[in-house]
């Protein structure tokens, strides 16, 4: 074998060795109660990294795996809600679940952790989200509900890839989805603590 072939073949191997650790990178998820979770997503041509993700329990039950993207890494609530860019929250559910019931605890959340002249500011904003939870009669085991914040647009909500409400403008009221989970009065600390990178 000549030195050409040779130094062929090892230009080769290199090659194939650099497309695999990019494919490895390009897929490497986290896995949370069997759910897998990119660590990278691309939104609004933005690269959002995984800030944190756990599980929401109700009592002893499992109810959706939460994970919140940002375009870089934050452990304290007011960084989370100022960090500029896109922003992404992913629920992937565990169990079938009424959507009137889960959007009543929406709805709830939002009540519970925003003050009252917080909440006026953005009433219909907060109306338009919540017909969106008369469009789907259910949410199932292994539906996946995007909610994203796009810069010079607004909120987007995807259900298991397919948009399902025209976007709602206001970063104070995509903050305010964002403080159901991370607000004073969130529906499980545990999970806050995960969203935040916390390690137990």
């Amino acid at each position: 074998m000549n030195a050409g072939v040779r130094i062929g073949r090892v230009l080769a191997m290199l090659g194939i060795a650099i497309l695999m650790g990019f494919a490895s990178v390009a897929s490497a998820t986290v896995e949370v109660a069997g759910v897998k979770l990119e660590e990278t997503v691309h939104v609004a041509n933005q690269d959002l990294k995984l800030n944190g993700a756990g599980i929401r329990y109700k009592v002893i039950f499992k109810v959706y795996v939460a994970g919140i993207y940002l375009a870089e890494k934050k452990n304290k609530v007011e960084d989370i809600l100022a960090v500029p860019g896109a922003k992404r929250i992913t629920l992937v559910f565990l169990r079938d679940l009424g959507s009137e019931s889960f959007g009543q605890a929406f709805m709830d959340g939002i009540k519970k952790n925003t003050d009252l002249a917080e909440r006026a500011k953005f009433v219909p904003q907060e109306l338009t989200f919540g017909q969106l939870f008369a469009s789907i009669p259910e949410l199932k085991k292994g539906d996946i509900l995007t909610t994203d914040w796009i810069p010079g647009s607004g909120t987007m909500v995807s259900l298991n890839g397919k948009k399902i409400i025209d976007s709602v403008p206001d970063v104070q009221f995509y903050n305010a989805l964002l403080k159901i989970w991370l607000g004073r009065s969130p529906p499980d600390s545990k999970l806050k603590s995960a969203l935040l990178g916390e390690t137990p």
